[in-house]
């Protein structure tokens, strides 16, 4: 039996993707966006309702870093879907381990005005271009032939 690891959050992200968050690696080139959200969730205890704000330290990875990059401000809304990720090191004898998620897709939510997101932008965010359906016009279609290219017995 395979593990599963598997994470889907959607939070806001608590700063705006700064110089020191972006970052090329060497040799390859491939770019690579640590960002960090805040998850609010809200238990009951007792009569009363307690808010309670997680945070979580993300990477993006790729294209999809570029692509965001101009996007990702304070207060926007995201969907992040992953993994988790432990990274362990050892420094002066101390152990120390950290948890974060690796971003395999990245959705913006809200619209364009939601009036969460800083910046000089007005809030702006991306949003991929809407596509409309529109039904084939029923002339278009014609039954298929009877039996044709089909046996009257089928052997199942």
């Amino acid at each position: 039996m395979n593990d599963t690891n598997s994470v889907i959050l959607i939070g806001r992200l608590t700063r705006d993707l700064g110089e020191n968050d972006m970052a090329y690696l060497s040799g390859s080139g491939t770019a690579r966006a640590n960002i960090s959200i805040a998850v609010n969730r809200s238990r009951k205890q007792g009569d009363q309702w307690i808010d309670e704000v997680n945070y979580f330290d993300i990477t993006v990875w790729g294209k999809t870093a570029e692509n965001l990059k101009p996007y990702l401000l304070k207060g926007k809304q995201i969907c992040v879907k992953g993994f988790l990720k432990q990274d362990r090191w050892e420094k002066e004898g101390q152990k120390y381990s950290k948890v974060h998620v690796i971003a395999e897709d990245v959705q913006l939510l809200g619209g364009k005005n939601d009036g969460t997101a800083s910046g000089g932008n007005g809030g702006a965010s991306y949003a991929p271009p809407k596509q409309t359906y529109t039904p084939p016009q029923a002339q278009n279609f014609a039954p298929p032939p009877a039996n044709e290219g089909f046996p009257e017995d089928i052997p199942f």
